[in-house]
């Protein structure tokens, strides 16, 4: 293969994922992204969903088997404490859960901790639906 066919194949593969990226997430929807306090990344993402929020929290450390605790809070309330376990093939895990679209700006903090390594990832995002 030569340079120039090397390089149109790379353009044309980092065009599909940024496309897939892009075409996975609704109009509207609001998402964040960071870094933990270690080597693992989260995103948080809030979607409206039917007059309600959809929020769902992810945790890429990319390593299976590893148990999470994820805790989520809605305007300060929690509303989901659970545990979770990172999966095949990407050594992640999602937090789903909907909740009621209150009245004013809708703050979600989310928090995961690894019950193996104590790394934290701490999540806030707001939504206005």
């Amino acid at each position: 293969m030569t340079k120039l066919a090397i390089g149109i194949a790379v353009v044309s593969t980092a065009a599909v994922i940024a496309f897939a990226g892009v075409a996975s997430a609704k109009e509207g929807d609001v998402i964040k992204k960071g870094a933990c306090s270690a080597a693992s990344t989260w995103k948080l993402k809030l979607s409206p969903e039917d007059g309600r929020i959809e929020v769902e929290f992810e945790v890429d450390q990319n390593v299976n088997g590893v148990r999470w605790r994820i805790r989520m809070r809605h305007k300060g309330t929690l509303f989901f404490n659970q545990i979770r376990r990172t999966r095949a093939p990407s050594g992640s895990f999602e937090a789903r859960a909907v909740q009621p679209n209150r009245a004013g700006p809708d703050e979600f903090r989310a928090r995961a901790l690894n019950l193996r390594t104590g790394e934290t990832c701490r999540a806030r995002a707001v939504a206005g639906f």
